[in-house]
């Protein structure tokens, strides 16, 4: 009778264990390290889509108040001091006074009540000119930035001037004795220029007909 030997079973030894270890923990610091990168990627990606948004939402805002200005014998139509920019626009209601400032890195927009009253137009004329930042009306429209200018173009000069130099002036409606109000500008030019770790690199030009 034939008796079959069994081979003693071999197992793993400690150094091939602490090996495979040590390549499974290679692999898995790789692998996080690829992970981690892509949601780097993925919020970075995410922070500036959510930037550019915000710049297109506010400079879309800025130009539809400059397409609806409107000139007035009570307040001037446009006004840009080198802080902020006063308008008077069209809104549903009659008349309103719109103020364009930069506070502390942030472009602010505050607006008045529309209103059909010339008395009331001049008196929020003459409260836009007081304003802090914290009125109620004020909406802080785009933040990151340094500073900003605005530019206009005039039908005198047919090319872009500094806003705050003098305007043209239009003829009265109302005889000799009527006040004279500065002429709209042809074209109102804005210049943004943004702050470091604002999510946007440089500045922005935009020029408004």
């Amino acid at each position: 009778m034939t008796t079959m030997q069994t081979r003693p079973r071999r197992g793993f030894t400690l150094v091939e264990v602490l090996v495979a270890l040590v390549v499974m923990s290679l692999l898995a610091l790789m692998a996080w390290q690829g992970v981690d990168g892509m949601l780097r990627a993925r919020d970075a990606s995410q922070q500036r889509l959510e930037a550019t948004l915000r710049l297109n939402t506010a400079l879309a805002q800025w130009q539809q108040d400059l397409l609806s200005v409107q000139q007035t014998p009570a307040v001037p139509g446009l006004r840009f001091d080198g802080a902020s920019l006063q308008l008077t626009r069209r809104a549903p209601g009659g008349l309103q006074l719109v103020v364009w400032a930069l506070r502390d890195g942030h472009w602010q927009r505050w607006a008045a009540p529309a209103t059909t009253s010339s008395r009331e137009l001049r008196e929020h004329w003459l409260r836009s000119q007081q304003l802090q930042g914290g009125e109620a009306g004020q909406l802080k429209v785009l933040g990151g930035l340094a500073s900003w200018n605005v530019q206009y173009f005039r039908a005198d000069d047919n090319a872009w001037s500094n806003a705050q130099s003098s305007d043209d002036v239009e003829p009265p409606e109302g005889g000799a004795s009527a006040p004279r109000q500065p002429a709209l500008p042809r074209g109102v030019r804005l210049e943004l220029q943004f702050a470091e770790g604002s999510g946007h690199v440089g500045g922005v030009q935009r020029d408004t007909v």
